[in-house]
């Protein structure tokens, strides 16, 4: 698995992948017990890597009784950036998470949503050449998580890469230039969404067709069936063919697999190959 500079890299899969231990592997938070792979040109964990890595976990809490800017300091001193930059560096991140107005006001009293767009700034401080995100619209409201795509593709725009761990497939879909199926430490696939997602499809939604009709309708490629909406391609025998075996077709609607059903057939392919082994490879 290849990531490369200036692009948003998504990293999908379900719980007990091995997502989380490969963001700890990337981020020098753990070590392997074999395989190798690079961060930034040099070997995992290397320090000098871990100087050009901002990174936004899951899970987090800043001290409450500390001031926004205080906080920015804080991980100004931590990251020993120079004190003459740390000013413009504050300012920059504040204002482009939203905060600038807030940058005097108690992380105490910050919302969920407010202390992820803090958390986000603080991943940003330094320009770094990586930003790792694990999950960051998750507490964030649809006006919230419009922001943060814009600030993800502003970094990466100014050449940073962006390498996302979230759940909320249908953000990956709007914001990723590249993403990465994992299951049981395995890449069960990877590519740009046009790759993965595949030809446009048709939505045909369709009542009155009994099993065997709709087993009829295969022979024109993938069928996925939700409900009383067909999806399929090509269009014209598909709707000729549900009429000859009498359905009734009520919409037809443009479209082509979301990236949430890619994954979920994507996971159902690989559930009944062996677990991975131990192999050598390039994160």
């Amino acid at each position: 698995m290849t990531v490369g500079r200036g692009e948003v890299f998504g990293f999908l899969g379900p719980n007990g992948a091995g997502k989380t231990t490969a963001v700890k592997l990337l981020l020098g938070l753990a070590r392997p017990t074999s395989g190798r792979g690079t961060v930034l040109g040099r070997p995992l964990g290397d320090r000098r890597a871990r100087r050009r890595i901002g990174y936004l976990p899951e899970l987090f809490r800043y001290q409450p009784w500390l001031r926004a800017r205080e906080v920015l300091a804080l991980h100004c001193e931590l990251a020993q950036l120079a004190r003459n930059r740390w000013p413009e560096e504050i300012d920059e991140s504040l204002g482009l998470v939203g905060l600038a107005d807030r940058a005097d006001d108690p992380v105490g009293a910050f919302s969920k949503g407010m202390q992820q767009r803090l958390g986000l700034g603080l991943a940003l401080l330094g320009r770094p050449d990586l930003v790792v995100l694990d999950e960051p619209t998750s507490a964030l409201d649809p006006v919230g998580r419009s922001d943060v795509r814009a600030i993800i593709r502003t970094v990466r725009d100014r050449g940073t890469a962006v390498f996302l761990n979230s759940h909320l497939l249908t953000e990956v879909e709007r914001v990723c230039d590249r993403v990465a199926v994992v299951d049981r430490g395995r890449v069960l696939a990877a590519g740009k969404l046009d790759e993965l997602l595949g030809e446009p499809a048709v939505r045909i939604r369709a009542t009155g067709l009994d099993a065997a009709a709709v087993a009829a309708l295969e022979k024109f490629g993938p069928l996925r069936r939700d409900g009383d909406w067909l999806s399929i391609q090509p269009i014209d025998p598909a709707v000729a063919a549900i009429v000859a075996g009498g359905g009734r077709v009520h919409a037809v609607e443009a479209g082509r697999s979301s990236l949430e059903d890619r994954f979920l057939a994507l996971l159902a392919e690989g559930s009944a190959a062996p677990a991975a082994q131990p192999s050598r490879g390039n994160p």
